[in-house]
């Protein structure tokens, strides 16, 4: 619970400087821009979509996949409704940098927990289960909903590759970090030994 929130903070954060934002954030602004809908709401609304993805590829949600989809949605829709707009380019920075990290950190935590995967995040792995290699699916989903996000006018900025670039070494250290109990497969490819798996 303490990673979907912070996730959630962390989302906000990465959202409110509007310097660029992850492929599925671009998405989720695209749509949002297009129905007027707030951007948390649509997080929750693509995660249902997405979920139900899920069941010709056999995937089970856990808990954490059902919370996943409810509070992180929540959690920035009530910060970007009651916290002002960054002004000033450094501070902008600052505050979508702080993001990135404390992404990381609640990838850490909510992963480590065993719960269940994020809709999006189990998408990925579900299609990898098919023989299919994860890294050409995790490319190819993340490019096919930056290209339709870029379409619907999404947020797309250098912070989108600044984030592209920052985020899979960073949650190569914080999700075994706070996996470390938890015997998952997740955490044991991140583990220094291990070699790398492409996820």
């Amino acid at each position: 619970m303490a990673g979907l929130l912070l996730y959630g903070v962390s989302e906000a954060l990465m959202l409110a400087p509007a310097v660029g934002v992850d492929p599925w954030d671009v998405f989720h602004t695209g749509l949002a821009r297009i129905t007027g809908i707030p951007v948390g709401t649509v997080l929750i609304i693509v995660g249902v979509f997405v979920l139900l993805l899920w069941i010709p590829l056999r995937q089970r949600p856990g808990l954490g996949t059902l919370a996943n989809i409810v509070i992180i949605g929540v959690v920035v829709d009530v910060i970007l409704g009651n916290v002002p707009v960054p002004h000033g380019l450094a501070l902008r920075w600052g505050i979508f940098a702080a993001g990135v990290l404390l992404n990381a950190i609640a990838t850490g935590l909510y992963i480590g927990a065993g719960l269940g995967a994020g809709p999006r995040d189990g998408l990925t792995t579900g299609f990898a289960a098919r023989g299919h290699s994860i890294r050409i699916v995790r490319t190819t989903v993340e490019l096919s909903v930056l290209a339709a996000g870029w379409l619907l006018g999404g947020n797309v900025g250098l912070g989108t590759v600044v984030y592209a670039v920052a985020i899979g070494p960073l949650v190569h250290v914080t999700i075994p970090w706070f996996g470390r109990s938890q015997d998952t497969p997740t955490a044991r490819a991140c583990e220094p030994q291990a070699r790398p798996s492409g996820a």
